[in-house]
């Protein structure tokens, strides 16, 4: 019989092995070994390393605070931002080193796997739903400028903070970041 809190330690493990390491990079032994189980109690809780990625991207969506928002006693762009900067931060705060597991995956695994380019697919969609609520309700408020699509708003914000990490992670410097912030912040949603 599977023991539920071995499933939840191997989730915990693989996601802290597919942020900071990747998808490739993390093996089952890895994952098993950082979770503290036999490498053979793996396959009582998943049928397959891909299979715990899936897993692993849902667990992603909750550490980076997504319900925050939807959290309407903050007002739509000060929340949004305040999401950005969490993001930043914890960016930071790994040492450039880690980025968006989201956009981790896509470019490293994507291409050769249907299961995890339709999970990263899927996330990439529910996050870009969210912004896309929260800049709605922005224009309902009249904060947000006349004639800006709220949903293709969305996705040129994720798009570029996508591209940001990335920068940030090459340069391991905070420079994309003043420039995502001014421009999406500071002119686009000003």
């Amino acid at each position: 019989m599977a023991r539920v809190g071995m499933r939840k330690e191997i989730v915990e493990a693989a996601f802290e092995q597919f942020h900071a390491r990747g998808y490739n990079a993390a093996g089952v032994k890895d994952i098993t070994d950082a979770a503290g189980v036999p490498k053979g109690s793996f396959y009582n809780h998943f049928p397959s390393k891909e299979a715990l990625a899936v897993v692993a991207l849902d667990r992603y969506g909750e550490t980076v605070r997504m319900r925050d928002l939807t959290d309407r006693s903050v007002e739509p762009l000060a929340r949004l931002r305040a999401h950005f900067e969490f993001l930043r931060d914890e960016t930071v705060r790994h040492g450039f080193a880690r980025g968006c597991m989201l956009g981790n995956f896509s470019a490293e695994i994507a291409d050769h796997s249907e299961t995890l380019r339709t999970a990263v697919r899927e996330g990439f969609a529910q996050w870009s739903a969210l912004i896309t609520g929260v800049l709605d309700e922005a224009r309902r408020a009249g904060d947000l400028r006349p004639g800006l699509d709220p949903e293709a708003t969305a996705v040129f914000v994720l798009s570029a903070w996508e591209g940001t990490l990335v920068r940030a992670r090459a340069e391991r410097s905070g420079e994309a970041f003043d420039a995502f912030f001014s421009l999406v912040f500071g002119t686009l949603l000003a």
